[in-house]
């Protein structure tokens, strides 16, 4: 059911959140907008001014690492000034309250803990860009490090293995972290009610967790302002601003 505007909507999403007992949100670059971070594919987004480096070219070729760290510490200032929106702070209310466990993003931002998740309960499918780690051996560096060594001599090494340092998020072609997706699965087949915001449900495996919720007897919310594949199965499908959306829900 798709709502016909905005009021009906934040209705029937409160009623559903109001009836059901657990609660998995499922985030995508658009809860992000509203807090000054821009969406991958949408125009105007990232990969329509930057081609994505795939993972084997990173690890293949110094040019592109060099290119890679170049692209994130230019967008340094955007992270460092983002701060969580009003869907951010409507999901950690319901996570404050008990009716959330955890959350599932596609979102590498760092801005659901920002909120109020506790780490251990943000399940991130495609890594964290607000440090980085040796695709070898697996040591964390932070940032700072990272760009005093990619200011003297371009994109750095491990100082433990001497393989590249890589912001620990996933790129494409690369595995995807294992611990991550076991945990989004449980958390999908166990709740009552899955919501899935601001993502275009495109990118597997990641798109697979609404579907496997729905399967598993949970209701299905789909809050996104365009289309997605999955509306169709969607119990109710809100395409509306989501920061409007979920702000009702802040403080709740």
């Amino acid at each position: 059911m798709i709502a016909s505007d905005l009021g009906s909507g934040v209705q029937q999403l409160g009623d559903m959140i109001a009836a059901a007992s657990i609660i998995v949100p499922f985030t995508g670059a658009g809860i992000s907008t509203e807090s000054g971070i821009p969406d991958f594919r949408s125009p105007g987004g990232l990969w329509t001014r930057n081609r994505p480096i795939p993972f084997d070219e990173f690890v293949l070729s110094r040019d592109a690492r060099d290119e890679a760290w170049r692209r994130r510490f230019a967008m340094e200032a955007t992270f460092a000034a983002a701060k969580p929106g009003r869907g951010h702070r409507a999901l950690a209310s319901l996570y404050r309250a008990g009716k959330v466990p955890a959350i599932i993003t596609q979102n590498i931002d760092n801005l659901h803990q920002v909120s109020g998740f506790s780490a251990e309960h943000v399940v991130e499918l495609h890594g964290n860009t607000t440090y980085a780690r040796c695709i070898g051996c697996g040591r964390a560096y932070d940032l700072p490090w990272v760009k005093q060594r990619f200011d003297e001599g371009g994109a750095p090494d491990c100082a433990a293995c001497d393989e590249p340092v890589k912001t620990a998020t996933i790129s494409f072609g690369q595995a995807m972290p294992e611990e991550a997706m076991q945990r989004a699965t449980e958390l999908a087949q166990d709740c009552d009610l899955f919501i899935a915001i601001g993502s275009s449900l495109v990118v597997w495996p990641a798109a697979g967790f609404p579907l496997m919720a729905k399967n598993c007897g949970a209701k299905l919310v789909i809050l996104n302002n365009e289309p997605t594949e999955q509306d169709d199965i969607a119990d109710l499908v809100i395409r509306h601003d989501i920061g409007e959306t979920l702000g009702p829900f802040v403080g709740n």
